[in-house]
């Protein structure tokens, strides 16, 4: 198989795939597995484990054509496949909201109670709502399972009445072949990292700071210190520790 992508989706299908017998092909235009998550050494230890475990990674690669039995690149590289899949990221479908008239940007603008901006009787949740984070003081669109499950529950809570505010910083997770992690926050590697490790790129955490202040944190093989990271978010100073 060939597997368009090494972001979130790109690498987890990839590592899942070889674990089940597929030789597996990984083409993205950037250079390394987890280029816009990970820190650049810790991106190129994980491209360099992938190559290890036999995925044949290939970085640097824009495709220019692809169809369900192989794909063109803008290098001239052509290569067949069985099947090929792509993992792209997410657009949100705001066409409804939008002809219905509501606030969009990148998403149904909603407050913290997942009401839409100027309407008492329409609401929003998970992947397609943007929506205030107290924590980091910014508005965001949040794509992963634990935003869907608690904003959803969250949302249709208030729906119903109960006209809580929606607090929960929402965290992330994949697994790599024997590598795990756990994210909360800006996980984002434009910004400063500042990196704790207890074996340099197999055990540790990563603080992502910007203007001197945390805003994410990336367990890497750590766990149980999820509640630990979003107080240090909050709190908005210092990094966590292995």
């Amino acid at each position: 198989m060939v597997v368009i992508g090494g972001g979130f989706i790109g690498s987890e299908l990839a590592a899942s795939l070889v674990d089940n017998g597929v030789r597996v092909t990984m083409l993205f235009p950037e250079d390394g597995i987890g280029h816009r998550l990970f820190p650049t050494g810790l991106s190129a230890s994980v491209t360099d484990y992938y190559r290890e475990k036999g995925v044949d990674v290939r970085p640097g690669e824009v495709v220019s054509e692809a169809s369900g039995t192989g794909v063109k690149t803008k290098s001239g590289l052509e290569l067949e496949a069985d099947a090929v899949v792509a993992g792209l990221g997410v657009i949100a479908d705001t066409e409804l909201a939008e002809a219905a008239g509501l606030e969009v940007n990148d998403g149904i603008v909603v407050d913290e109670y997942g009401r839409v901006t100027g309407r008492d009787d329409v609401f929003a949740a998970g992947d397609v709502a943007r929506l205030p984070v107290p924590a980091l003081g910014i508005s965001l669109r949040i794509e992963h399972e634990d935003h869907a499950n608690s904003h959803g529950y969250a949302v249709g809570a208030n729906m119903a009445g109960a006209d809580k505010p929606y607090l929960h910083l929402p965290f992330f997770y994949s697994d790599l072949f024997d590598l795990g992690y756990e994210a909360v926050g800006l996980v984002d590697s434009r910004l400063e990292a500042v990196e704790n490790w207890q074996e340099p790129y197999r055990k540790g955490v990563v603080t992502y700071v910007e203007d001197g202040r945390p805003r994410g944190v990336l367990l890497w093989n750590v766990w149980d210190k999820l509640d630990d990271a979003r107080e240090v978010i909050r709190a908005g100073e210092g990094a966590l520790a292995v």
